[in-house]
């Protein structure tokens, strides 16, 4: 049996999923101030996140295989249900996140400071995703 290679060093990119691409995109890009990478209508937008992209797929695109000219043989995918993804941010921002988030008009669902010191803040996407901000030491 070969041995195991080194393992991954970062995630290249996670998946969220989004009935509703154009009010993803708003938040995304326009809210939250993620650059757009891609736009395919009808089936995902991406967006750059430091070294790594966020995808947002409409689920019932993606749990089909890909047909046309341009399809790769990427397997079909998706998700039943909120997901969760998490913004690494400084602490010290955290308040200023919270601040703008609610004059947004989007509820803080969580305010938690962990066991260690680290501190985050939760909201839900428009398609019900938990999305989380908190400081880098909350794994440190």
């Amino acid at each position: 049996m070969p041995d195991r290679p080194a393992p991954p060093r970062a995630t290249l990119e996670s998946a969220l999923y989004a009935d509703d691409l154009a009010a993803a995109e708003v938040f995304y890009k326009d809210v939250i101030g993620l650059p757009l990478v891609l736009r395919q209508p009808g089936r995902h937008v991406f967006f750059r996140i430091g070294s790594s992209i966020l995808l947002v797929f409409n689920p019932a695109a993606t749990a089909k295989p890909q047909t046309g000219l341009a399809a790769l043989e990427v397997p079909a995918h998706g998700s039943v249900g909120a997901g969760h993804y998490c913004f690494a941010v400084p602490g010290e921002t955290l308040e200023g996140w919270k601040h703008y988030l609610t004059d947004q008009d989007i509820p803080i669902d969580a305010d938690i400071v962990w066991p260690n010191g680290a501190r985050s803040i939760y909201v839900r996407d428009p398609a019900g995703n938990s999305i989380e901000f908190a400081e880098p030491a909350l794994w440190e």
